[in-house]
């Protein structure tokens, strides 16, 4: 509360770049004993005509304005929901990305829910949390982990391959019971613990071994899959004093903690863990800033390590500790060519992989992933080869098993007249391997009487049991099964190496890493169509070299993590002006290229220890570019064209993808 402070300095909660300080209200004599630092308020705007709300950041007696300070509206909550680490955290996160501190704060703070907040109010101070004891890690980290949870270390592990049983009938991957553990010497020590993994599937896992060795009260999940009420419940039982363990996605860093022990993530090469939304601080870049702000221990885990993770282990930021050889599993790289079996071969798999397949399904189920779900990749001219389009809107047409007449797949017309605009031929024939439906049904031809499961993002399924089945999957959806699987078959590998992207090498070893990593310990995966430096990492389990050398080829085409790099997008003229204002070398500006009717877009490279100064310039555009543009709004009277928004993004990777 406060203790005789006049004066509030606030974040108003406003998406105007310029707007980004704090501006300073009298605290009313009424309202004096009320207001605290981190709690709600609503504030007049004048120049708006309205009220507006901010968040309470200091309270002080004097400020260097002269003039009459405005007074504060009401307390919109007493509950200090803005901790003072996450203030700290959000301007710190926003001055790297050159963004807003609020836009930050909309992230880790959900809305009020008035009844959940009155009832948590209601309730007094919550029971203490249960007492326990550190559950044991596995042996192969767990000197490393303890010691890095004792002291505030910096681990990079590369987790077990394995599966593991923490309930009966319950399977989890080893690595969430390798943060769970770790998790628990944080609490067990008194201190909470935060742990970030991509989605609700990882989550579902953390949650499943964590209740196998902590008391229900110790675990909080905060993730913006509950409703706003569980949300918000969640994230109030965040701001008590227990030692607690802290899962979620992304947005979990930002959870209030001030004695905070440990912060884990996993598998930070995951895209879920980049914020889609300004100024687009990834899970890792705000797991950095927070540890060094809050000195507590920090774990990145993955089966297959990025090269953003691997520049920091060369840099000596972060340990590296890697399983021993006795639990690597059994990567068989298999060539395309198919032979003997003529289903086998219609489902794209080879030979040795069919019998392996055949064989392991006499005892358990077996995992197939495709590159892509649905029934075929596209339709094309039978007479020029050209990809079939839509008529109506040039999107590709597909074929769907439940109608004979093929569809656009973005605006869903039928291709009832479709022509070819080529050669106006009208037949249509289906061009590549098939997708997840696809395969299944080739599968069910070549494997009679065994039960095929499909799963994609459609149909997702978490688990699937020990017996007997074929399971077929697009990357990322795959289930586990119960004792792990028998036989694991990757295919399309071809195919999704041909993607596009900078992390192409990095994302395929990353699918196939997790993939393997569901299998039975001894049981075989094979990599159908890849060979390289991709297959031998793969097979040899020594992802963590494949990434030191891409980082290294990175870095002698000055290509992200070896450097920053910031995307600049809007019109030209407020484009060129901010690339002006930027000092850096001429042959590290690279554009601009257009983008769309009256933007264009230019990347600027740098090395780290300039982008402080990078930010701090870049954003400074920003601003005087949203201000420029709110006057020719005003002087043309809200009419006529306007220049397009300039934004920016810093760590974007996407344009060298494209």
């Amino acid at each position: 509360m406060n203790t005789g402070q006049s004066i509030a300095r606030v974040w108003v909660d406003s998406p105007l770049p310029q707007l980004d300080r704090l501006f300073d209200y009298r605290v009313p004599p009424e309202l004096a004993d009320e207001v605290g630092i981190g709690m709600r308020l609503r504030v007049p705007w004048r120049s708006a005509g309205r009220f507006v709300d901010a968040y309470v950041i200091e309270l002080v007696d004097t400020v260097e304005f002269t003039g009459v300070l405005s007074e504060i509206e009401a307390i919109v909550s007493t509950v200090p929901v803005l901790a003072p680490e996450v203030a700290i955290l959000a301007r710190k996160a926003a001055d790297r990305a050159a963004g807003s501190a609020i836009d930050i704060v909309r992230v880790a703070v959900p809305g009020r829910q008035a009844r959940v907040e009155k009832a948590w109010l209601a309730a007094g101070t919550p029971t203490p949390a249960s007492p326990l004891t550190a559950a044991p890690i596995d042996g192969y980290v767990a000197g490393r982990i303890e010691a890095a949870v004792t002291s505030g270390g910096r681990l990079a592990v590369d987790a077990v391959p394995l599966g593991a049983e923490v309930a009966p009938g319950v399977w989890t991957g080893r690595w969430a019971v390798t943060l769970a553990a770790a998790a628990s010497a944080s609490v067990a020590a008194g201190k909470t613990a935060i742990l970030a993994v991509p989605d609700y599937r990882d989550q579902d896992q953390l949650a499943a071994a964590l209740a196998a060795i902590l008391p229900e009260d110790r675990i909080v999940r905060l993730d913006a899959r509950q409703s706003n009420p569980d949300r918000y419940r969640a994230f109030l039982r965040c701001l008590g004093d227990d030692a607690l363990v802290i899962i979620g996605n992304r947005s979990v860093v930002y959870a209030p903690a001030e004695n905070l022990g440990l912060i884990g993530v996993w598998d930070d090469g995951d895209p879920l863990h980049s914020e889609p939304l300004a100024p687009y601080v990834h899970t890792r870049d705000a797991s950095l800033l927070r540890q060094e702000q809050q000195g507590c221990a920090l774990l990145f885990l993955g089966h297959s390590r990025s090269t953003e993770v691997e520049r920091l282990v060369e840099l000596g930021w972060l340990e590296s500790v890697s399983p021993t050889p006795s639990v690597l599993p059994k990567v068989i790289p298999t060539a395309t060519q198919t032979s003997g079996d003529r289903l086998a071969a219609q489902a794209r798999i080879p030979s040795s992989a069919w019998r392996e397949a055949k064989d392991a399904l006499a005892t358990g189920p077996v995992l197939v992933q495709v590159a892509r779900p649905g029934y075929a990749p596209r339709l094309a001219c039978v007479d020029c080869g050209q990809s079939a389009r839509c008529l109506r809107c040039e999107g590709p047409l597909a074929q769907n098993t439940s109608r004979s007449v093929p569809a656009c797949s973005w605006c869903g017309a039928l291709a009832v007249d479709w022509h070819c605009d080529n050669c106006d031929g009208t037949r249509l024939r289906l061009v590549g391997a098939g997708g997840a439906s696809r395969t299944a049904e080739d599968l069910g031809r070549a494997f009679p009487g065994v039960r095929i499961i499909v799963a994609d993002g459609d149909r997702p399924i978490l688990s699937v049991g020990a017996e007997p089945a074929l399971v077929i999957a697009t990357r990322g959806a795959e289930p586990r099964a119960a004792g792990g699987y028998r036989a694991i078959l990757l295919l399309d590998g071809d195919r999704m190496t041909a993607r596009e992207s900078l992390r192409v090498g990095e994302d395929c070893l990353r699918w196939w890493s997790n993939a393997t990593a569901l299998a039975a310990r001894g049981a075989p995966t094979f990599l159908v169509g890849v060979g390289g430096a991709l297959a031998t990492a793969l097979s040899t389990w020594r992802q963590s070299e494949y990434a030191r050398t891409e980082l290294a080829d990175r870095r002698r085409l000055r290509f992200p993590p070896a450097v920053r790099v910031a995307s600049v997008t809007g019109s030209p003229d407020a484009v060129a002006k901010a690339v002006a204002a930027v000092t850096i070398p001429a042959e590290d500006v690279l554009g601009p290229v257009e983008t769309g009717p009256g933007t264009v877009r230019t990347i600027l490279r740098f090395d780290y220890g300039s982008g402080a100064e990078v930010a701090t310039e870049l954003r400074a555009e920003v601003i005087r570019s949203a201000t420029s543009r709110r006057r020719s709004l005003a002087s043309k009277g809200a009419s006529g064209p306007l220049p397009a928004n300039l934004r920016v993004r810093l760590d974007d990777v996407e344009p060298f993808g494209q």
